[in-house]
């Protein structure tokens, strides 16, 4: 089958790769570094698994920049073009979709299209009426960031907003490349589809805003956080995950998912929702209340970005954490090997570690690392177990 992916993001990429083990995939990017990546068979981020299939798998899978090469000829095209959220709408960002569909079909119109990238609930149907075409599929991701690939040969499970054989061809072709077999499949309608994706990452932020909370009160009545999370994940029914106390939640999906479904609620009565976006905020207010109480005069932070095997910082928890301390005119140094300038806006990167932790009179991390250990007296963090 020829395949076209638009999208050379995680979840573009991790979903060719998943395919071009069996079909003729080609990757399109308005991007020409990740192009030419990809056809020097190199990975543009840091995603072990990606890197293992790109240097040593045989794929039939190729990138370019030009629209009829990538279109013309394709049976299927995935969109996983990004969405962020935009404040001032107060909604996703939804253009490189509909610019996306629309050059397919001017250049192909009898492709089939099937959206990859998260949007708001009902947005899918409205791209049909748009259009005036039925042949456009939403099927939800739920890959992790440095581990998108990986999560594509094991799913949780297949979600496809078709219940005909379409769906069910779609299915099968996820499910010919991964590694785990007896995969979920579930066939819904797409406004179905799309809740499900974005109550999933609500649901996972809710989780992290409660052992957040949890760690919080912890911390006012000089309580052990470690003792209280272990005996409430012994339940079954809580499980031992998504418990480790941290700055917030951050990256690629959560902080824009929680909005939009948040944005979907207008005019519903709800509680929830507004509550765990509204505690992400209050969290790092808390924490910056806690640095500046130690008096510290130069405050070190130790990696913009969210978890370990990551090359991203975007919506780091940590940069709420720094933008309030800059309010607050507190001195800060930086710490992060993955940005090769001197500065960010008007903070100083100092490039090496040692210098870093001779400078800093606390260090704040949102996640521990063992080369923290000779100033472990200085470190502030609430990661509690050394896992993501």
């Amino acid at each position: 089958m020829n395949i076209t992916v638009v999208g050379i993001g995680y979840v573009g990429l991790a979903n060719a790769i998943l395919l071009a083990q069996n079909h003729s995939v080609t990757l399109i990017d308005i991007v020409s570094d990740k192009v030419n990546l990809i056809n020097e068979r190199k990975s543009p981020m840091q995603d072990p698994y990606i890197t293992q299939y790109l240097e040593s798998v045989k794929l039939d899978m190729h990138a370019t920049m030009d629209q009829d090469i990538a279109y013309k000829d394709a049976e299927l095209v995935i969109v996983a073009t990004p969405t962020d959220y935009d404040p001032a709408t107060n909604f996703f960002n939804t253009k490189s979709i509909e610019e996306s569909i629309d050059k397919i079909l001017k250049i192909n119109k009898k492709a089939l299209i099937l959206i990859k990238s998260t949007v708001p609930v009902g947005y899918t149907e409205s791209l049909r009426q748009k259009f005036q075409i039925q042949h456009i599929i939403f099927s939800p991701e739920f890959l992790r960031e440095g581990q998108a690939l990986y999560d594509c040969l094991y799913p949780s499970r297949i979600i496809i907003s078709n219940k005909e054989d379409e769906g069910k061809r779609l299915a099968k072709l996820f499910m010919e490349g991964a590694i785990k077999k007896d995969i979920p499949i579930l066939y819904t309608d797409s406004t179905e589809a799309e809740a499900i994706k974005l109550f999933s990452n609500t649901y996972l932020a809710m989780r992290v805003t409660f052992f957040n909370e949890l760690d919080s009160f912890a911390v006012k009545h000089e309580l052990n956080t470690k003792q209280i999370i272990d005996g409430i994940s012994l339940d079954p029914r809580i499980g031992d995950h998504y418990n480790n106390p941290s700055f917030g939640y951050g990256g690629y999906c959560l902080p824009k998912d929680t909005k939009q479904l948040l944005a979907n609620y207008k005019d519903i009565p709800n509680n929830i929702m507004q509550a765990i976006v509204d505690s992400n905020e209050t969290r790092k207010e808390f924490l910056v209340e806690e640095i500046i109480n130690t008096k510290a005069k130069v405050v070190g932070i130790y990696r913009l970005i969210m978890k370990s095997n990551s090359d991203n910082y975007r919506e780091s928890a940590i940069l709420g954490i720094i933008e309030r301390l800059k309010e607050k005119n507190v001195e800060i140094l930086i710490y992060e090997p993955q940005i090769n300038q001197d500065r960010l806006e008007d903070i100083v990167i100092v490039k090496e570690l040692k210098e870093f932790m001779s400078k800093s009179e606390i260090i704040i991390a949102n996640r521990y690392h063992p080369e923290l250990e000779k100033v472990k007296d200085k470190v502030y963090s609430r990661d509690i177990s050394n896992k993501d």
